[in-house]
């Protein structure tokens, strides 16, 4: 039963990596699964067995949410955008009491109060997640993009940074790659590979792979530097980890409504589309708590 709750979380995870604005850590700690996943990656090397066992599934989810929402993303956002904003919005704020709870363990193994570097955390990060998307231009320049040297070389710094935004809870590793110019180029190049891969055409597949596999080592290596500066902080600073990632939490529908365009189309809904959302986002809600409660 524990295998097949980490794959269908890895799923959702994979799904929130692929949506702008929606943070696949977020996700993870609203799942329960974070401190797993963290945890694997950090002692990948040292307990080799173990961190492989458990890291499988969810790999195997997130995959598979990846290689599914891709294509299903961009119908969504297009045609039901409130709809779907609102579902993850619940389905991230549903891992708050969770979250909560992790933040007054750490506090009971202190005095019990959040210092002033704990709001000051909460504060700063609050504002990063809501500014971010400010920073988002209305076109990205990269629709397609071309292996070169040197875009390969690039393409496996983006990754690093996209990995490491993806690890840390709140911030959309979607988000970022879109500030950056080159979401779509990379949402694109996963379409056009699965269809090669469907056509089985070798010489498109392997074109397609130039650009992904430099892409796809960044990431790998990002999560595994992120992983270690994660432990580091939960170990050393947890209170003020956790307030940090309070702020990016309770600021991430925010971020949702804005890269989507949502707060310009919030007038011209209709009654059974607002219904519909705040149903959805309840259920989203309640599916992420009961979820991270296993």
């Amino acid at each position: 039963m524990t295998l097949i709750l980490d794959i269908i979380k890895g799923m959702l995870i994979g799904i929130a990596n692929v949506i702008p604005g929606v943070s696949g850590g977020t996700m993870a700690l609203s799942m329960g699964v974070y401190d797993k996943i963290i945890g694997s990656v950090s002692n990948l090397f040292g307990d080799f067995k173990r961190s492989v066992f458990n890291l499988l599934p969810i790999l195997a989810g997130c995959a598979l949410g990846i290689v599914g929402f891709t294509y299903a993303i961009e119908f969504l956002l297009s045609r039901h955008t409130f709809v779907t904003c609102m579902t993850f919005v619940g389905l991230i704020l549903g891992g708050v009491p969770v979250l909560y709870r992790s933040l007054q363990e750490k506090r009971s193994q202190g005095d019990g109060k959040i210092p002033l570097s704990g709001w000051l955390a909460f504060l700063i990060l609050f504002a990063i997640a809501v500014g971010m998307p400010l920073l988002n231009s209305s076109e990205e320049t990269m629709s397609t993009i071309t292996a070169t040297p040197g875009t390969m070389v690039l393409l496996f710094l983006i990754g690093i940074i996209a990995a490491a935004t993806m690890v840390v809870p709140g911030v959309s590793g979607s988000l970022v790659l879109m500030i950056l110019g080159y979401y779509y180029g990379i949402i694109n190049s996963l379409k056009s590979f699965f269809d090669a891969l469907k056509a089985f055409d070798i010489p498109a597949m392997l074109e397609l792979c130039l650009v992904l596999v430099p892409f796809g080592v960044g990431v790998l290596l990002g999560i595994f530097l992120i992983a270690k500066l994660i432990t580091f902080l939960f170990e050393r600073f947890g209170v003020q980890t956790y307030c940090a990632i309070f702020g990016l939490i309770l600021a991430s529908p925010f971020a949702i409504f804005y890269n989507t365009g949502l707060f310009g189309q919030l007038s011209s809904l209709s009654a059974g589309t607002v219904i519909l959302g705040a149903v959805l986002a309840v259920a989203g809600g309640v599916f992420t708590y009961v979820m991270g409660e296993h």
